[in-house]
């Protein structure tokens, strides 16, 4: 990506890991309209960019996210309706290119990640965590309520969860987040990297045709029913993706006992950008 950002930084390793950074330290990388739009044109371009393999989202300074600037939302505030409808509706877009980028998203969480900040790890497929890091749906607090980031956070932690944070406005600490499903790992700040690195490796390993695959068939199926229909999509699904010539190279390199070609493939063609 050659595009320049002034409240985000985003590199690609020749590994194919997209860094995105919340680079607003000042005020605890809380995102402002700017920022809305810079994150909505990174993961858009981020999720079809063919040599990304992964995207991590994570921040510079002692928090994560402390939600949308408040500055920010007094002027959205003062708009008209139909501006300020379509101010909305522009960070309703930025959260939906996180939660529907084909590329796997990770997020790396230290310090706090309140209302918003909160609402991106809700976004994002997998949360890693500092121990010592706390979460908060905060926007009661404010007088407003949670709606833009609401469908994920029930996505989740649940309905009765989700309104408890959202009613409560309740700190939580990191072992709480994983309890009720908010984050996936919580580790002490000083093993922070060395876990986002081994998951990092983890996705790497698997075919990255295959992972789309993967998001875009839990996203179909939802909660699971038990119905003709899903069993159907089911059955058709794996029928198509075990005759692609990425299922095809994975068994060949599991027979041959050698590595597959998408992981050769993403160390010889891979560019370190930064944008």
């Amino acid at each position: 990506m050659n595009q320049h950002f002034s409240t985000i930084d985003v590199s690609i390793d020749p590994a194919g890991v997209a860094s995105v950074t919340l680079a607003r330290e000042a005020v605890m990388n809380a995102f402002d309209e700017t920022m809305i739009a810079e994150l909505t044109q990174a993961y858009t371009q981020l999720s079809e960019a063919p040599h990304v393999r992964v995207v991590l989202l994570r921040s510079n300074g002692r928090a994560f996210c402390a939600g949308a600037d408040l500055q920010w939302m007094q002027r959205a505030s003062r708009n008209g309706p139909g501006e300020n409808l379509e101010d909305a509706k522009r960070f309703a877009a930025m959260m939906q290119a996180i939660r529907l980028c084909k590329k796997p998203t990770l997020a790396r969480v230290q310090g706090h990640a309140f209302g918003g900040g909160a609402g991106l790890c809700a976004a994002s497929d997998i949360v890693i965590a500092s121990d010592d890091a706390c979460f908060s749906v905060s926007e009661a607090r404010f007088g407003i309520l949670p709606a833009v980031i609401g469908p994920y956070l029930v996505e989740a932690v649940g309905q009765r969860q989700a309104r408890r944070l959202a009613l409560t406005g309740t700190r939580l600490s990191a072992r709480e987040a994983v309890e009720i499903g908010l984050i996936h790992q919580a580790v002490p700040p000083e093993r922070l990297d060395q876990a986002v690195e081994r998951t990092v490796a983890e996705l790497r390993t698997n075919g990255p045709q295959a992972l789309r695959e993967i998001k875009a068939f839990f996203d179909e199926i939802g909660d699971y029913r038990m119905t003709p229909a899903h069993h159907d999509l089911a059955a058709r699904t794996i029928a198509r993706v075990r005759a692609t010539s990425e299922a095809k190279e994975g068994f060949a390199a599991f027979f041959d006992k050698r590595p597959p070609a998408w992981l050769a493939a993403s160390s010889d063609t891979g560019r370190g950008e930064r944008g």
